[in-house]
């Protein structure tokens, strides 16, 4: 485990201005009462800001594990334009939130159809950048494999919810570009604004691409603490779990139920379903995802065991290990019972 002294500065003090701006929004929030798109004016900010804090911490973790010179030159420089392009994303939206203007899908006039404009070459530009962490981090061999592949799997995850943003930008029924004043959505099947679960905006009553977008790019920090729950709270406990090949492949059915979660809420919001009110094709397939994740998970763990067992120590439970007399770091078994 790295030092945070280590950490990617830039994404560092970017994840700080981002708590900042976090608080300056709930302020807004309070004293603020203006409405846009059905939602209060400053939730936009607010929600965004704390993403960023997320997202910010946990590039700065990872890049601060790369090995080589050359990997940590290529991940300053790709962490250092994930800042800079978050921090013009935010204030695009921050400044117009104070006009009254909506940031996303406006073309309303030509200023706010720049802004607009300019937020999504930064968005592009943030994913790239992204890429090149994730990329960096699959080239790298970690002493943990399981480590490794939980930030693999997280970044490529992550990637994929950013990318779900594009297909927003995509012309809502009745919208024409060039046109119409605002060109792109967040729900599909209902109009932007309509009645919504409460904190999250997300629509109740038609598909919300929000959702997948949100649990895609928060992969970069759901897999990486479900590891260190492995580690931290259970390894004590269980001990099949203190074995690298068991939170490795445990790891992996983690990774391929959220992948596989992520598809079906994607799927959700484009066949314009609401999250809390998923039909039956879709109780199907989230039923399907959960038997096959707990079999992976217990067969993982049963032959955990079968392998613990064939390979057990001469030694009976509850014998202590103490260091070898001989040195080396080599145990022995004490002939003291606990």
């Amino acid at each position: 485990m790295s030092s945070w002294r280590s950490w990617h500065l830039p994404l560092v003090v970017f994840a700080l201005a981002m708590i900042v701006l976090a608080v300056a929004s709930g302020v807004g929030l309070l004293v603020d009462d203006r409405q846009l798109v059905g939602s209060p004016i400053w939730s936009k900010p607010a929600k965004f800001s704390l993403s960023f804090v997320a997202y910010g911490l946990s590039l700065a973790w990872m890049l601060s594990l790369l090995p080589t010179n050359r990997a940590r030159r290529v991940g300053w420089w790709a962490g250092a334009v994930v800042a800079v392009t978050g921090v013009v994303e935010m204030v695009i939206i921050t400044a117009q939130v104070v006009r009254g203007k909506r940031s996303h899908f406006n073309h309303e006039t030509p200023f706010d159809e720049a802004l607009f404009s300019a937020m999504a070459v930064t968005a592009v530009i943030l994913w790239f950048a992204t890429l090149v962490i994730a990329v960096l981090l699959l080239r790298t061999s970690f002493g943990d494999r399981a480590s490794a592949w939980a930030m693999r799997s997280g970044t490529v995850l992550a990637l994929a919810g950013a990318a779900i943003g594009f297909l927003m930008t995509q012309p809502a029924p009745g919208q024409r570009r060039g046109v119409s004043k605002v060109v792109g959505a967040h729900s599909v099947g209902v109009p932007d604004g309509g009645p919504a679960m409460p904190l999250t905006g997300w629509s109740t009553t038609g598909g919300d691409l929000r959702v997948p977008h949100f649990f895609g790019m928060h992969a970069l920090q759901l897999i990486p603490l479900v590891l260190m729950g492995l580690v931290v709270a259970l390894a004590s406990r269980v001990p099949r779990l203190r074995a690298e090949r068991v939170r490795l492949r445990l790891v992996l059915v983690v990774s391929a139920a959220y992948a596989a979660v992520f598809a079906l809420l994607t799927w959700q919001a484009l066949r314009g379903q609401s999250l809390v009110r998923p039909d039956g094709a879709t109780l199907t397939v989230a039923g399907l995802i959960l038997v096959g994740a707990v079999t992976g998970a217990l067969l993982t763990l049963r032959k955990a065991g079968s392998e613990r067992t064939a390979t057990s120590p001469p030694w009976e439970e509850g014998d202590r290990l103490e260091p070898s007399p001989q040195g080396g770091g080599r145990p022995f078994v004490s002939l003291r019972r606990r």
